[in-house]
């Protein structure tokens, strides 16, 4: 890593990650105390700390790299927007669409009750996986014998969930890459489905589990297509942490969970049709650069994210100046030395955190010869990625 970008990340990542420990002790503390006794008082206030975390990467994405995320969509969704249990299917075209998510949330008022099904080693990460496995995030293993019973059980807990939540489902499995669409278009061929161009074939399986179990009291689908537009770099974590700006284009369509098929088979098909249809849009959006059938909503940037992380550099930095008072750690080549540690492991918890996001590091989709079944579902004959 250069030289420049690590006189960044270090203090962003010192920030984030002192900052996380901090909410991850309290998190840890108010479920061993508060919601054995009660569920729900413990999900608000898991809901506010939560939100204190996320809102630091919010804050990257609005104030530090300035990314402009401009959403299209109609005034009736705009106005349901964080006032309704939602469950949130998405293309997963960049290295950030979670992020995009959690802005979009935090616009909303619901950032610290998003949730999301996340690969299991996801709460492997320091602080931000432990939050997320605090916040009843759903994590698999991606071996659908395994992680059947895994989604239904988490789908069900979230029927008593007291503040409205979006819960995201990235259908396609894995984050886009030309390999994997090369892969999905030969798969695509080979069954006589729809050659996809833009997107990849979705996995229904974890689709239809979570529509059978949240109809009766989740009301709607949130259909979301992200674009980056030709003039705009991709974002990237590491641009991010290096103040280098994007654009994000975001169209949002909401559907009511009551007008979806009744049967498993329909819903399946229901969401592969949503797809094709993903797919002629993005195709409209490279030839006008825009999706122009929809409103562009104002979502300004907040001073929310910008307040709290200007208060917990305030207090981290105070705590410091106070703690090398006391330690005099700078005085002995010993507290140099850990002093070097201690930038060296928050420098490797970075790589880590962005390592993680990057998308050509997802294993490529394999593509699984043979005909389609006539009773199953095709597209889900294609690989698990890692």
């Amino acid at each position: 890593m250069a030289n420049l970008a690590a006189a960044v990340i270090v203090p962003l990542g010192f920030l984030f990650f002192m900052s996380g420990l901090v909410i991850n002790l309290f998190q840890a503390m108010f479920f061993v105390l508060v919601r054995p006794l009660s569920k729900s008082t413990y999900r608000r206030i898991n809901r506010v700390l939560a939100e204190l975390l996320w809102l630091e990467l919010v804050w990257i994405v609005d104030w530090w790299a300035g990314v402009k995320i401009q959403l299209y969509t109609d005034p009736e969704t705009f106005e349901m927007m964080g006032k309704e249990h939602a469950l949130v299917i998405s293309n997963h075209r960049s290295d950030i669409d979670w992020l995009v998510g959690w802005v979009l949330a935090q616009r909303s008022g619901c950032l610290g009750s998003t949730l999301a099904v996340m690969k299991k080693s996801s709460k492997l990460l320091p602080v931000i996986g432990w939050s997320m496995w605090f916040s009843e995030y759903l994590f698999l293993e991606r071996n659908w014998a395994k992680d059947e019973s895994t989604l239904k059980s988490g789908l069900q807990r979230l029927r008593d969930y007291p503040l409205p939540f979006w819960l995201a489902l990235f259908v396609e499995g894995t984050r886009f890459t030309q390999a994997k669409l090369l892969a999905a278009q030969e798969y695509a061929a080979s069954v006589g489905l729809p050659i996809p161009r833009n997107v990849l074939i979705p996995r229904t399986k974890g689709f239809v589990t979570a529509v059978s179990h949240m109809r009766s009291f989740v009301p709607a689908i949130y259909d979301v297509t992200v674009a980056i537009p030709k003039s705009s770099p991709a974002p990237t974590m590491l641009r991010l942490f290096k103040g280098q700006s994007s654009v994000v284009h975001v169209h949002l369509k909401r559907h009511l969970m009551k007008d979806l098929p009744e049967t498993d088979d329909s819903v399946a098909q229901w969401c592969k049709d949503v797809f094709v249809e993903k797919d002629k849009l993005l195709d409209r959006h490279i030839e006008e650069q825009s999706f122009g059938d929809q409103l562009l909503r104002d979502i300004r940037r907040p001073v929310k994210s910008l307040v709290v992380v200007v208060s917990w550099a305030c207090l981290l930095c105070f705590g410091a100046v106070k703690f090398l008072q006391w330690s005099a750690l700078f005085s002995t080549r010993k507290g140099i030395v850990l002093s070097l540690v201690a930038m060296a492991v928050v420098t490797a918890l970075m790589q880590i955190l962005i390592r993680f996001s990057q998308s050509e590091r997802s294993t490529p989709a394999k593509v699984a010869p043979g005909r389609p079944k006539r009773d199953g579902d095709p597209s889900e004959s294609v690989q698990k990625q890692n």
